[in-house]
């Protein structure tokens, strides 16, 4: 089982910069993919970006040229780093790693004011 702890979430007015990490321990384990998913109230889950072990990346549609995720293996620590950040990027933040399944960390605030 993985344990993931996430942080450098927070509040920041409309334009601005966050960035948030996720760090996985536990063992023994291997990671195959990382991702963040987000959760604003009153809507489902859903994902932001996913990233592989060797470096290949996704993005909603709604963060592409905004958001970028990296990955330390080195570190087994991976970040989100959220730039030109708007009002509807409000939401609870979740790490998800892929190790034998998915394991999911408790989330970190995010709230962009206008």
């Amino acid at each position: 089982q993985v344990q993931l702890v996430e942080s450098g979430g927070g509040l920041v007015q409309s334009g601005g910069s966050l960035r948030l990490s996720c760090a996985a321990s536990g063992s023994p384990f291997r990671i195959y993919a990382m991702a963040w998913y987000r959760q604003a109230p009153g809507k489902q889950r859903e994902l932001v970006a996913k990233i592989t072990n060797v470096g290949t990346a996704n993005y909603a549609d709604s963060v592409q040229g905004r958001f970028t995720i990296s990955m330390d293996n080195a570190k087994n620590t991976m970040y989100l780093q959220m730039n030109s950040l708007k009002p509807e990027d409000t939401a609870i933040y979740y790490c998800g790693a892929l190790g034998t399944q998915w394991s999911w960390g408790q989330g970190t605030q995010v709230t962009v004011s206008a």
